[in-house]
């Protein structure tokens, strides 16, 4: 009788320690990703800079961005997070028809700024 309240005691114990090393991961992950759209935005910012050497590289950080955003709204349910990614997909989209229209140095303020409220969104704590 002791034994399966013992087991009962711990599964219970082990359902909010699962619970508490999802929420890490799922952090941990927001965390990454985070960090691979500021890495994104960076790149962005450099070859909006450099636009008449390659318009490619823009197109290529933009893209790497919308990868980062797909990554990390396919994994949250967080409100606030969300509405980064919103914030994050309408400057990426403007970007890229400004850069599709021809102008060769998009305003990117958007974009670093939703960068920064990911960012803030993500950090644990």
């Amino acid at each position: 009788m002791h034994r399966a309240a013992a087991i009962a005691v711990a599964a219970a114990l082990a359902v909010p320690a699962l619970s508490a090393c999802d929420t890490l991961n799922t952090a941990m992950d927001c965390a990454n990703t985070a960090v691979a759209i500021t890495d994104g935005a960076n790149d962005l910012q450099q070859a909006v800079s450099q636009a008449g050497n390659s318009p490619q590289d823009a197109q290529n950080a933009l893209n790497q961005i919308e990868t980062s955003l797909k990554k990390i709204g396919d994994q949250t349910d967080n409100a606030d997070l969300s509405k980064a990614i919103g914030s994050m997909k309408t400057a990426v989209t403007n970007v890229r028809t400004s850069i599709d229209n021809g102008n060769t140095t998009p305003d990117i303020t958007p974009v670093g700024n939703a960068a920064k409220e990911i960012s803030k969104v993500c950090t644990p704590g």
